[in-house]
């Protein structure tokens, strides 16, 4: 017997629910889960399905795709870890935490290596004996040390997620493009609110009585890529903005976490400039 997911987007129409049960029915599949949402200001359909039956991925891609729109987007999957590159600074408590979840076997990853443009890591890193890289950006312009990163990369036949676990350079947009929508960033803060430099000193000034964190998908609108996950707590007046920071960093850390979990298990849509994501 093989698991597959069964992911759809489409234009919406009557009846797409009952022609891909359908298939299932007929090809004596078992539905393990089934999530459907149709966005009615732009008439698309989405849809995860997890089957399990005894039937070819490709057969089962081709019997769904007989009865969709020509137009729809039809991915059929078999769970596997999927390869992930991480990319961080100085910073520790983001990777460290997907380092410590994917050692649990939380996440379904195979981590290829932890890239970063400092040396400071590395102690943390090889603790877990992942592979550590460091391509310094001194003394270099941005092209010449993202063209480092770029053919340091080309050594992987496939890398299905780059996470910025607090890597604090900007992408240049052909770097962002050529992953589009495979990269996993996390910002200190609950956007669109206080972007770029210090939010924390920002959320301090401004008073602020929540602070948050967002994983989002990177485009190149500094820090307005789809949202994948979010997440506050409550502060007060007797919060600086250090303590603000401090207690960020471990909503930062579960918040990345978690968007990442939700990619690898295949369950988010870009929708436009949004997501949509089964949780169950």
């Amino acid at each position: 017997m093989s698991q597959y997911r069964v992911l759809i987007d489409a234009d919406d129409k009557k009846g797409l629910v009952h022609k891909v049960s359908t298939v299932f029915y007929k090809s004596d599949m078992n539905i393990l889960s089934n999530s459907e949402f149709v966005d009615k200001e732009k008439n698309k359909f989405f849809m995860r399905s997890v089957v399990e039956g005894d039937i070819t991925l490709d057969r089962l891609h081709q019997l769904i795709s007989d009865v969709m729109p020509k137009s729809a987007n039809i991915e059929v999957i078999a769970p596997q870890n999927k390869n992930i590159i991480i990319m961080a600074t100085k910073e520790m408590h983001a990777l460290g935490d997907i380092l410590i979840r994917n050692e649990a076997g939380e996440l379904e990853a195979n981590i290829l290596c932890v890239i970063s443009n400092y040396n400071n890591l590395e102690s943390l890193v090889s603790k877990f004996n992942i592979p550590f890289v460091c391509i310094s950006h001194v003394g270099l312009s941005r092209d010449e040390h993202e063209n480092r990163i770029v053919e340091y990369l080309s050594k992987f036949e496939e890398v299905d997620y780059i996470v910025l676990a607090k890597y604090m350079r900007i992408l240049t947009p052909k770097f962002v493009e050529a992953h589009e929508n495979r990269i996993i960033n996390i910002h200190h803060s609950f956007l669109p609110a206080f972007i770029g430099a210090n939010p924390y000193k920002q959320a301090y000034e401004r008073g602020v009585k929540i602070i948050g964190a967002t994983s989002h998908f990177v485009n190149n609108n500094l820090d307005e890529g789809p949202i994948i996950s979010q997440d506050v707590i409550h502060v007060d007046h007797a919060y600086g903005w250090q303590d603000m920071q401090r207690l960020g960093k471990d909503v930062e850390k579960v918040v990345l976490s978690r968007a990442l979990k939700l990619a690898l298990e295949d369950r988010i849509f870009v929708n436009a400039n949004k997501t949509v994501i089964f949780q169950g």
